[in-house]
């Protein structure tokens, strides 16, 4: 099984890296980024070898950016099921962690990584199954939704363009698709999202539309053992006087 990688030159001094694979069977004792209790729940082959085959790709794609040792790393996911990052529970230890977005569709897996400070989504469809009209009215609205109707606008453009912000937002379905306009020609746009700025690039590829979106992550996502260990960290070199206690630092004990 072969992945081929892609760092894409972004114009803001910062990396990201697209890696792409064909969907195979794999083995899933020979992972490390993998929930068993997810497994489970898959119903058809299909479904288990699409998962495996993206986290085999997320696994080469983090040794491709410098991270040789993933032992130490799972994969987590917000309220809203986006995935990130985090070392494992109670190791107590702080890594310079890349944003990613997942991405498999008829036969390809996709993953993206973006440097820390960045949110990144990613989407993938192929080329020859573009959207019917029949979901034009979910996708869009007012002058957009004219404009796909009247041919003007690429539907599988605007799809894969959609998808791929609201998962940068890291908000999936949850972010109304017709609250995002894309622009006409779109491939390389940037769009104000709420008081978020995303650039939306198209990457190319053979068989699939993929598109990209990324911005700077406004609200990063913090895991309590990261939270305490930045709050430590502020506090120790704010040059006040600092304890550990429960509610009060302890007095000549």
């Amino acid at each position: 099984m072969k992945a081929e990688f892609d760092f894409i030159e972004t114009g803001h001094n910062i990396r990201l890296l697209v890696a792409t694979c064909r969907i195979r069977p794999i083995d899933p004792t020979t992972l490390t980024l993998i929930d068993w209790d997810e497994i489970r729940t898959f119903k058809t082959d299909k479904r288990k070898d699409e998962h495996f085959s993206a986290r085999w790709l997320l696994e080469q794609a983090l040794v491709e950016w410098g991270l040789n040792d993933i032992s130490a790393l799972m994969i987590s996911r917000t309220e809203e099921r986006a995935p990130y990052l985090k070392v494992i529970h109670g190791m107590w230890i702080q890594w310079v962690l890349p944003s990613i977005s997942i991405s498999h569709s008829d036969g390809l897996a996709c993953v993206a990584l973006i440097d820390e400070g960045w949110t990144i989504g990613l989407d993938a469809e192929p080329l020859n199954r573009p959207p019917k009209p029949a979901v034009f009215d979910m996708m869009a609205k007012g002058e957009e939704l004219t404009r796909l109707k009247d041919g003007i606008l690429d539907p599988l453009l605007a799809w894969t363009g959609k998808e791929a912000i609201q998962k940068a937002l890291r908000m999936g379905m949850h972010f109304n698709p017709r609250e995002i306009e894309i622009p006409i020609g779109g491939l390389d746009s940037r769009i104000a999202i709420g008081n978020s700025k995303i650039q939306l690039k198209n990457y190319s590829h053979t068989t699939h539309k993929v598109m990209l979106a990324y911005g700077e992550d406004i609200a990063p996502i913090r895991s309590p053992e990261e939270a305490l260990l930045e709050a430590t960290r502020k506090a120790m070199g704010s040059g006040e006087s600092w304890g550990v206690g429960c509610s009060t630092t302890r007095n000549n004990s």
